[in-house]
């Protein structure tokens, strides 16, 4: 196990990696998920990531997982992140902060002895997420923050402007896709985003949806 690895490119990565489904989260390059983790399959798989690359991927199922039936089917694209924090609870639970390191696709899901998924994970289509700040300069920054100001003031959310004019477009994207309420769906939509300026456009576009269904919905009330 290195501390403070780095990862140059897809050559950087390795060739499997521990699944963990989770419907409805995001994990984007270099912004970080904070989870808890308490099912005994994960901390099994939190146990091994530790021991070898802290290495987990992210990825969403494509339907809700019902006891006792089969794994559910996952969507093909996920993120990989490495453990930079983890901290037993106490209670049977840990609390772990991943780092995203960059998107694969899931290339074939292997059957190993593990009671979690892993699976083949390409990065080549993905060389970008590597390099920080790929793509930043195509990005709408105004239009991304014209709808952050009217969907903050609408749903009345403090937003810390200062961290917001200090913020990489990068970061502003990607962090702000992260957070935002969207379903599983379009958070799968804003992962799959070719590049920044496409995902902040997307963002935009959801945003501005929603925003539009809460105008509708308060009209008709009237």
């Amino acid at each position: 196990m290195k501390i403070n690895r780095t990862y140059a490119g897809p050559a950087d990565m390795p060739a499997t990696i521990p699944l963990f489904p989770l419907e409805g989260a995001l994990l984007l390059p270099r912004r970080p998920l904070q989870l808890t983790v308490f099912e005994p399959r994960y901390l099994a798989m939190l146990d091994d990531a530790l021991s070898g690359e802290r290495l987990v991927g992210i990825i969403q199922p494509t339907e809700a997982e019902t006891s006792g039936g089969p794994p559910p089917e996952l969507y093909a694209l996920g993120c990989a992140g490495r453990i930079v924090q983890y901290a037993e609870i106490g209670d049977g639970r840990c609390f772990v902060t991943l780092m995203g390191v960059a998107r694969f696709r899931l290339a074939e899901e292997m059957h190993y002895a593990t009671p979690y998924r892993v699976a083949a994970a390409d990065y080549a289509p993905f060389a970008d997420d590597f390099h920080e700040g790929a793509g930043e300069a195509a990005v709408d920054r105004e239009s991304l923050l014209t709808t952050l100001r009217r969907f903050a003031e609408v749903n009345e959310v403090k937003v810390a402007w200062n961290d917001i004019k200090k913020a990489s477009n990068e970061a502003l994207v990607n962090g702000l896709s992260m957070m935002s309420p969207c379903g599983p769906r379009e958070k799968q939509a804003l992962l799959e985003a070719v590049d920044l300026r496409s995902r902040g456009e997307m963002l935009v576009a959801i945003t501005t949806i929603e925003l539009a269904r809460g105008d509708d919905a308060g009209t008709q009330l009237h």
